[in-house]
């Protein structure tokens, strides 16, 4: 009873949270899905591109765990989620919104799919999966999944109402011409409040992109 109940409070948080980015996205334009400089450097299109990456690449480590291997990649990326967001960041460039959106539905519901799937305590036990070095399984794809998207929630929420305000907007934070958008970061919503009541406030996702230039 307690792997399904694990199974079912990690379904609740992918898809309570996975409702609220969808909530807060649902009336932009795609002009401002695509304008830059949202979250650190990257659109909001960037961002979808890159929690999507985050969903395949826990499936393929779910599939290696299946094969008694390793999810290397994963662990690396859990390890180092800066240097595997810039790399995931660089490979989306270019790509329209309609595969970006296809991608991001469909990378969650192959997830979902193989969570049903995951034998008795395989997320609670640490020990079940030796590849995984005493680590549980449902910690690692929390991390890469809901606790990973939650982090960038305040900030999309607080760009949809600004963006849905510009045309009445008078103050000097406003949009300056239609399509330029001021970063976040520059208009003082880092002490936003974060979810399940944690400040965002000194986590700030960076994109990390500077460090290839």
């Amino acid at each position: 009873m307690e792997s399904m109940a694990a199974l079912e409070d990690l379904l609740d948080h992918l898809d309570a949270t996975r409702e609220r980015t969808l909530v807060a996205l649902e009336m932009l334009s795609d002009e401002a899905l695509l304008t830059p400089g949202v979250i650190g450097r990257w659109s909001i299109a960037d961002l979808l591109s890159i929690l999507t990456a985050w969903d395949a690449e826990v499936v393929t480590g779910l599939l290696r765990l299946k094969g008694g291997r390793a999810p290397e990649n994963l662990l690396a990326a859990a390890a180092n989620p800066d240097l595997y967001n810039a790399a995931r960041h660089q490979e989306a460039q270019g790509r329209d919104l309609d595969t970006i959106f296809a991608d991001f539905q469909g990378a969650r519901l192959h997830l979902e799919e193989w969570l049903g799937e995951l034998p008795e305590r395989a997320l609670t036990d640490p020990r079940h999966f030796k590849a995984l070095g005493g680590k549980s399984l449902g910690r690692l794809i929390a991390r890469a999944t809901y606790e990973n998207e939650a982090r960038y929630l305040p900030f999309l929420t607080t760009f949809a109402e600004r963006w849905e305000d510009t045309p009445d907007a008078s103050d000097d934070a406003a949009v300056a011409e239609p399509g330029e958008m001021i970063a976040l970061g520059d208009i003082g919503i880092l002490s936003a409040p974060g979810v399940n009541g944690d400040a965002a406030g000194g986590d700030f996702p960076e994109d990390d992109d500077d460090d290839d230039e």
